[in-house]
């Protein structure tokens, strides 16, 4: 059904975008497709634990996600999945950065 699957780099995009500008972020999620093309994840990584929504086509994914201190982030990503039994096991590469810090809007005013 979806043999060039976008969600490896969609979980990846998101979860690295959390991370930060300008740093380096690791981490592992899961992608649930609700449409062709987009997928809702959680993740967990070096920016704590986050939730997104991504898009992607062919391998090219982008999302945006919201972490546990409330940081808005967006990304983009590039990734290739396999099939594995019923699931679908990728590995990507992404970048991203912070769109909005709770933290900082406070420190601002």
């Amino acid at each position: 059904m979806w043999r060039h699957s976008p969600r490896a780099a969609l979980v990846l995009a998101g979860v690295a975008s959390l991370a930060g500008c300008g740093s380096i972020g690791a981490g592992i999620g899961i992608g649930v497709p609700i449409a062709p093309g987009v997928s809702l994840g959680v993740g967990v990584g070096s920016g704590g634990v986050s939730v997104g929504a991504g898009a992607g086509a062919g391998p090219v994914g982008v999302g945006v996600g919201v972490n546990q201190r409330g940081q808005v982030s967006g990304g983009v990503g590039v990734g290739a999945s396999v099939p594995v039994g019923k699931a679908r096991v990728g590995v990507g590469v992404g970048t991203g950065t912070v769109l909005y810090d709770p933290e900082q809007a406070r420190r601002e005013r």
